[in-house]
């Protein structure tokens, strides 16, 4: 991911994103820098138009979920089971021979 950022950053900067100039960045930010990954993140954007990508981000939709308090569990989901429970029980004595 720090790798995106570096190109990103390179691109904001109008300067050229090669791997000597990412490797640059994720050095100076104390990173650790996989070569392989490097490679691969040049050659995929090389015939890319970034501005593109980023306003295609940009209009991707978000979905947004909201929460509301039925969706939150309580403690006392397993309390109504127990009464339940109770009211399955047989009746006994006189009762249980009607």
């Amino acid at each position: 991911m720090e790798s995106i950022y570096a190109c990103l950053l390179l691109h904001k900067a109008s300067k050229k994103i090669t791997e000597a100039n990412i490797e640059k960045i994720l050095k100076a930010a104390a990173v650790t820098v996989d070569k392989t990954q490097i490679t691969k993140l040049v050659a995929g954007l090389k015939e890319k138009n970034i501005d593109e990508i980023i306003k295609a981000a940009n209009a991707a939709p978000i979905m947004a979920t909201s929460v509301t308090a039925g969706d939150i569990p309580t403690k006392k989901a397993p309390a109504e089971k127990k009464e339940e429970e109770e009211e399955e029980e047989e009746p006994t004595g006189i009762g249980s021979l009607f």
